[in-house]
């Protein structure tokens, strides 16, 4: 029997919801629609791809926090020579100043790897097996020792807050590659949220629709994808053809309403997820070499394991953008930095390195971008007697695949990793170069906000340019 749609418009809202909320709210976070396939998400930023691209994809490993670069990537004998003494470098920026101490050798052996001879320290032991892959970058620099300031604009470009994150902006140009998923994939810590939470990945004055869709590494990955349970299928269609029909009325009253535009395109997503997202997440058909690769038999590196084998499936299937996240900021060693970086490196580094390994074996690594980095790096000196303070002068990033250079160390820190003096590379730099690697300009690439078009980068007033040196 055909579900009549009844006239609802002459009804009050009180009454209307008393009808049918039951219905409706079994179906709230459900697959909305059983319509056609919408085909690609629109680009409208399409117009900024006046190159060629090296990469169609990224996947964007993002450490909060602020990982230390003269205990991990930048070696620093100085540091050692000077421990425990005053500092000698004169004036010193920290952000809890009446904890400044003396400096702070670091306590880890470095060692060179690869043809390209990278030093790295040694409890990075399977990045180590990727430094002829990687592109190391030791001469970041960014404009806050503030982290909600920082993460904002690592992800963002700007300080200030609802703006979109890059990884919309991505989407915005080059929309997407399979109609069956989310363009672009939050893959969520399952301890909480990071910090700045949503605003990680929102996608500001961009239309919603580019805003990233998180997921989960257990149980169901999409909140409410499934159907619910004693529904039957004649049931379920009448219910989605019922608020489809409401949902397109709604619509047609409200064309502004790019919230609501976003939702009902991402419930037509949802509908065709429910077969598509366990597939691209069941990990059960991976070979048992790969899951011992990325760490799934270690209890440390398991469960950032899993996110990172996770991530290359979802780029296999066509996603653009993914990123994985961690919850809190757990790179924030303000104590204890030494005992904190030792369970961070044996958390974070096998699944790091082995997703670099997979991706280049099958063929992907090339033509996509992984990225790993936090929004700024450490001090020199000592926080108390064994913590580091936040660093924006200098800090530490690596880039694999995508176009960027292979086995390569760019930049230079001074004698103490403090600041930045040589090829000296800001977030608006890359961030351009990023955008380079995917084909686009960086400097065409924008969105009308308040009278103006903004962009990503906002050339004009950062002064933002293509790393080349970057670039294989």
């Amino acid at each position: 029997m055909t579900l009549q749609l009844p006239d609802w418009t002459s009804q009050s809202r009180r009454t209307f919801l008393a009808n049918y909320a039951g219905g409706i709210g079994a179906l709230a976070m459900s697959q909305l629609l059983a319509s056609p396939a919408r085909g690609d998400i629109a680009a409208p930023g399409l117009s900024a791809r006046t190159r060629p691209a090296r990469a169609k994809r990224v996947i964007c490993l993002f450490q909060h926090g602020g990982p230390s670069q003269m205990d991990l990537f930048d070696p620093k004998p100085e540091l050692q020579k000077w421990h425990g003494k005053p500092y000698p470098g004169g004036e010193i920026e920290v952000h809890f100043d009446k904890q400044k101490g003396n400096v702070l050798g670091s306590p880890f052996a470095f060692a060179k790897h690869g043809e390209c001879g990278m030093e790295l320290c040694e409890h990075l032991p399977c990045t180590a097996q990727i430094a002829d892959e990687i592109c190391l970058v030791r001469s970041m620099t960014t404009e806050s020792v503030d982290h909600e300031a920082a993460l904002r604009l690592i992800h963002t470009g700007k300080f200030l807050a609802g703006m979109p994150a890059w990884g919309s902006w991505v989407l915005y140009a080059l929309g997407s590659a399979n109609e069956n998923l989310p363009a672009y994939v939050v893959l969520g810590d399952p301890g909480g949220l990071p910090v700045d939470g949503e605003k990680n990945w929102s996608s500001g004055f961009l239309p919603a629709l580019y805003q990233g869709t998180p997921f989960r590494s257990s149980q169901s990955p999409v909140f409410n994808l499934q159907t619910p349970a004693g529904m039957g299928p004649n049931a379920r269609r009448n219910q989605l053809k019922l608020l489809e029909e409401l949902n397109q009325r709604h619509r047609a009253r409200h064309p502004e309403n790019s919230e609501l535009v976003a939702r009902i395109a991402n419930f037509e997503t949802a509908a065709r997820m429910q077969l598509s997202v366990p597939d691209a997440i069941d990990l059960t058909g991976e070979t048992a070499e790969t899951r011992q690769l990325y760490g799934l038999n270690n209890p440390a590196s398991q469960e950032y394991g899993t996110r990172c084998l996770m991530a290359r499936r979802l780029i296999e299937r066509g996603v653009r953008f993914v990123q994985i996240f961690m919850s809190g900021q757990p790179w924030d060693t303000h104590s204890k930095n030494a005992e904190s970086l030792k369970g961070l490196c044996a958390r974070t580094d096998q699944p790091s390195a082995a997703l670099v390994m997979d991706l280049k074996r099958r063929g992907l690594l090339d033509d996509t971008i992984v990225l790993w980095t936090g929004e700024f790096g450490r001090q020199p000196i000592s926080q108390g007697s064994d913590g580091r303070d936040h660093n924006r002068r200098a800090f530490s990033l690596w880039v694999a695949g995508g176009g960027f250079r292979a086995g390569h160390v760019h930049g230079a820190t001074d004698d103490f990793g403090y600041a930045s003096i040589k090829d000296v590379v800001n977030v608006h730099d890359l961030h351009a170069t990023l955008l380079d690697c995917l084909g686009l300009d960086h400097r065409l690439l924008s969105h009308p906000h308040e009278g103006r078009d903004a962009s990503l980068s906002d050339a004009e007033v950062t002064k933002a340019t293509v790393v080349k040196e970057l670039l294989a």
